[in-house]
């Protein structure tokens, strides 16, 4: 059964007609065109998913539609203010914490998730906060100099 949902996402209200069953990754890249979340284990495991809601890192594959009406949703796409992108991006960048970048949106989130709660947070919870991400390409050490990085920016 289709229904309106309202959603905004990141910080435009959007609207579609489909079931509140869909998962939020499967209307945010088929509805929305917004392929920044990536689908890998459909599980809630590796995630690929990853979006902020209400500034809240959440697997997208997980959540559905219906449990996110009228809440913040951030994607990869939505971090950039002011036509400058997010420190946590720019510490990727940086740091070459990529290989081919299927797992990076999802942790990127994660961590400006981290650092908008906690701008000065201990190396244990930005380690703790890359549980749950896989990397296929195995490229831990660039990810984790990435985090040193932005880490040490929000502490400046």
């Amino acid at each position: 059964m289709s229904t309106i949902t309202t959603l905004r996402i990141n910080g435009t209200d959007r609207s579609v007609a489909t079931d509140g069953g869909r998962s939020l990754l499967e209307v945010l890249r088929e509805e929305f065109d917004l392929t920044g979340s990536k689908y890998g284990c459909g599980e809630g495991e590796c995630g690929a998913c990853t979006v902020l809601v209400d500034g809240a890192p959440k697997r997208s594959c997980l959540t559905s539609l219906s449990t996110v009406a009228g809440k913040e949703i951030t994607t990869s796409q939505g971090l950039a203010t002011g036509g400058k992108i997010h420190p946590v991006q720019e510490a990727f960048l940086a740091e070459n914490a990529f290989q081919c970048g299927y797992c990076t949106p999802g942790l990127i989130l994660s961590l400006a998730g981290l650092l908008k709660k906690k701008p000065i947070p201990s190396d244990a919870e930005l380690i703790l906060r890359l549980e749950g991400h896989l990397c296929r390409c195995c490229a831990y050490p660039n990810i984790i100099k990435a985090i040193g990085r932005a880490a040490a920016q929000a502490r400046h």
